[in-house]
């Protein structure tokens, strides 16, 4: 597997994650049919997407940036959709994450 086609696989599986928490904040405590099974297969999807990239990836480096994709797609998409708020803190932290993640991919040799 190209190392470009790992890393494509692992954003979809970072950006369908995101799909997945919102899904889930969406369906009310599973009490709402479509958004709780938009969540289950969301979560299928994003592992499946994972484990296609693992083909091509370290498996820390690649767990670490699914993660980070997820926690910082998460925190924006609460604050746009569910006017969550954004602090200075969080946005700072997100971007220690973004660091993070980007450290991953260039440092990381792959």
């Amino acid at each position: 597997m190209s190392n470009v086609l790992a890393w494509t696989l692992l954003l979809a599986a970072g950006l369908v994650e995101v799909v997945m928490a919102f899904a889930l904040k969406s369906s009310a405590g599973w009490t709402r049919p479509g958004p709780s099974l938009l969540a289950v297969l969301a979560a299928l999807g994003s592992i499946y997407l994972l484990a296609s990239a693992l083909r091509g990836l370290p498996l820390g480096m690649a767990y670490a940036v699914w993660t980070g994709i997820g926690a910082v797609g998460v925190t924006l998409a609460g604050a746009v959709f569910f006017a969550e708020q954004l602090t200075l803190a969080r946005l700072l932290c997100m971007g220690l994450i973004f660091v993070g993640i980007a450290g991953l991919k260039t440092l990381g040799g792959e």
